[in-house]
């Protein structure tokens, strides 16, 4: 597979959404495959909240793991590189190399920290409506995404309705809901009263060494909403850690560990700010902010939409995405509808991929 990682300068204003403006910005993206004369096969790929540009396969054998949606992408494999032309961007915000609060802000010589200004949706959708203009790309075969991808690629149909001749969105919603932003309450609490924080402008590089608690919590609370009661019961039941003792005060089930685990890890790999920056967004998402309704919304959109929900997602319920669908049934529009069964929560749309393959191929066929 041919994967080629570039970054893009942007020597030009993008007005956001809030009425403040970035003056400059830059973008990496990573690409798969091989572009068609004609552009007939590309396929956009928006990550999710803690995903990057990175989305397939290995730049080399030292990389410890391939890239996020390796198991969807790739030669001879669902989105299949050696036919389709992929391409994936880091989103504004992000702290894997486009712009973001670490970014050294224009005339100042210094990094943004917060005066980097909150981004939406919309604002990383048109950045990358300016990278693909500049790429010379006027239409694509497809836009995929799930979680907040879902909401890029629901974005992308919505305000571009002419850039994609199908959309697929999973695991997403409409507009974020209070439960959800009830989880990222918890991350952004612990990070901003962690004292190490210092009011954002803590030591980079030691974070990177040593973690931060408050995103290690915030994480743990994040990991909680993308899984479900089945799938943690499944891979924990109630074992105990080996080593600790049950009656110690701070003995700690196989549940317990696995958080620790995970949550030590996240916060060594992802900036805290950053993960600040990302969660408003996602807190931020609503459709129907400039149009008044759902409806109003969704009758922009001209690109056939693939909309498929997990029947045990506890983050972005499946009653959302059926909300979306009932829209677009009411409208006349072209659509497809799933609630795949799982027991897996959220993260079924990266981890459960023989569920949506058949669904994927015949949105890009």
């Amino acid at each position: 597979m041919n994967i080629q990682t570039k970054k893009e300068y942007f020597n030009e204003v993008l007005r956001l959404e809030s009425g403040r403006i970035l003056s400059e910005f830059e973008l990496v993206y990573e690409t798969y495959g091989e572009r068609a004369s004609d552009d007939s096969n590309i396929i956009v790929i928006c990550h999710a909240l803690t995903g990057s540009h990175h989305a397939a396969g290995k730049y080399d054998e030292s990389e410890p793991k391939p890239g996020w949606w390796d198991a969807l992408i790739g030669d001879g494999k669902c989105i299949d590189t050696s036919k389709y032309f992929v391409i994936c961007v880091d989103i504004l915000g992000s702290p894997f190399g486009s712009t973001s609060p670490l970014s050294i802000e224009p005339n100042k010589n210094a990094q943004y920290r917060l005066r980097f200004p909150v981004l939406a949706i919309s604002d990383v959708v048109n950045a990358q409506m300016r990278l693909f203009k500049r790429l010379g790309i006027k239409k694509v075969r497809a836009i995929i995404g799930g979680s907040l991808g879902g909401m890029q690629a629901l974005c992308f149909a919505i305000e571009h309705p002419d850039f994609a001749r199908n959309v697929v969105s999973m695991a997403s919603t409409y507009a974020t809901q209070p439960w959800a932003i009830a989880f990222n309450k918890i991350a952004m609490h612990a990070i901003k009263n962690d004292p190490e924080f210092k009011g954002g402008y803590y030591d980079e590089k030691q974070v990177a060494k040593n973690g931060l608690l408050g995103l290690e919590v915030g994480r743990i609370a994040g990991h909680i909403s993308f899984l479900a009661p089945a799938s943690m019961e499944r891979k924990f039941a109630r074992r105990y850690v080996g080593t600790d003792g049950l009656y110690e005060l701070f003995g700690r089930y196989e549940v317990d560990r696995y958080m620790e685990y995970n949550g030590a890890n996240f916060a060594k790999r992802f900036d805290p700010l950053c993960y600040l920056y990302t969660i408003k967004m996602m807190n931020n998402f609503d459709t129907t902010r400039h149009y008044g309704s759902l409806t109003a919304a969704l009758s922009k959109v001209r690109s056939q939409l693939t909309l498929l929900s997990f029947s045990g997602d506890m983050l972005f319920f499946p009653s959302e995405m059926k909300t979306i669908a009932d829209e677009l049934k009411a409208l006349g529009k072209e659509y497809y509808y799933e609630e795949i069964e799982s027991d897996y929560g959220h993260d079924a749309f990266l981890v459960e991929i023989p569920k949506i393959e058949n669904h994927i191929r015949k949105a890009i066929q």
